[in-house]
């Protein structure tokens, strides 16, 4: 019997270790419920079309049918929001950019030495996770209009930097295509990701870009044509002005790499010539080290609430009224022209 408000989750796992934890860990939440648990991919599409849950988390190597073929089978009969469970192994990281691709929201990590480190980190994340990726589905969120609240300024600006976290790996690969071949500035990016996910994920943006796409490394040069990706378990930051530096401090950031790292640094040696862009995820972080850039005369996009998957960093962005524009996904890149006009047009 399904119970009045309760999120209802399906587990799939061919571990009954995995199957039992995080079931645990959801069920510590009043508000989510586990309405069953499967053991691989052919028993997890029956108790779908049978119990018709809120959501599935579901892994990725499993006996009879693997998670892979279960999602796409899904996806095409009874699509509904799926959290991967992923090793944090390179291959895993190829496995769950390729379920991102056929429709999964987002993964949460497998690896045990990792969830014993941070089982409480872990046990939040999911928890929030699951509940508003749910809600927001239920919520049923309309069309909004685009919101300029500031227009492109006319000055030169130098530098993109990005910040993002759940949703981001489909969203850059549908907005970076879409930026100005020709964009005379770089772009720095904050993908919230573990070690071992963020090469992979610059591999896929490089190939569909029409500019290099890399995982950053001490001492690279922002140049134009160039997008460097922050590597998981590090932070980037602008070291000087075309310069940026990555490496491990500070070490008990909560989100590593950070946002407000990467924000504060280019306020610091871009100031005014620095556009930072906050899109979906969880929480605030990039609120902070949007405030200082909006400090420095920098310009500060947000992704808005409709197109998110998580609408959690842009609105913490919104509400502290740093945001000269608000924008849905698909017209970030066409504003981003705006800022950067050709020789001898006039800004919009």
């Amino acid at each position: 019997m399904r119970k009045a408000g309760r999120v209802r989750v399906l587990v799939v796992d061919d571990s009954a270790f995995m199957r039992k934890a995080i079931s645990t860990m959801l069920e510590s939440d009043p508000e989510i419920e586990v309405v069953d648990t499967a053991r691989d991919g052919l028993e997890a599409i029956e108790k779908v079309k049978a119990l018709n849950p809120d959501l599935v988390t579901l892994d990725v190597e499993m006996p009879r049918m693997d998670g892979l073929t279960a999602l796409k089978h899904i996806m095409e009969e009874h699509p509904l929001p799926v959290l991967m469970v992923s090793s944090l192994t390179t291959e895993g990281a190829e496995a769950t950019l390729t379920a991102l691709e056929l429709g999964a929201v987002d993964f949460i990590p497998k690896d045990l030495s990792y969830v014993s480190l941070d089982i409480v980190k872990i046990k939040d994340s999911l928890l929030e996770k699951v509940k508003t990726i749910v809600r927001k589905g239920l919520r049923r969120i309309g069309p909004a209009e685009p919101k300029v609240l500031t227009p492109p300024p006319k000055r030169k600006f130098e530098l993109v930097a990005i910040g993002v976290s759940t949703g981001g790996p489909m969203s850059l690969q549908k907005i970076l295509p879409k930026f100005p071949p020709d964009l005379p500035a770089g772009v720095l990016i904050v993908q919230h990701m573990p070690p071992n996910f963020t090469r992979p994920l610059a591999e896929r943006l490089d190939k569909l870009s029409p500019f290099e796409v890399r995982e950053a490394e001490d001492g690279d040069e922002v140049v134009p044509g160039r997008v460097l990706l922050a590597p998981g378990g590090k932070h980037l930051r602008v070291r000087r002005r075309g310069e940026v530096e990555v490496d491990e401090s500070p070490v008990q950031a909560l989100y590593k790499p950070s946002v407000d790292e990467l924000m504060a640094s280019v306020a610091r040696h871009y100031g005014p010539r620095g556009v930072g862009v906050i899109m979906t995820g969880m929480g605030h972080d990039g609120r902070e080290g949007v405030r200082l850039l909006k400090e420095k005369g920098g310009y500060v996009i947000a992704q808005d609430e409709t197109s998110c998957v998580i609408y959690g960093m842009p609105k913490a962005v919104v509400e502290e009224g740093l945001a000269d524009a608000i924008l849905p996904l698909e017209e970030i890149p066409e504003h981003i022209s705006k800022l950067f006009p050709k020789e001898g047009t006039c800004r919009a």
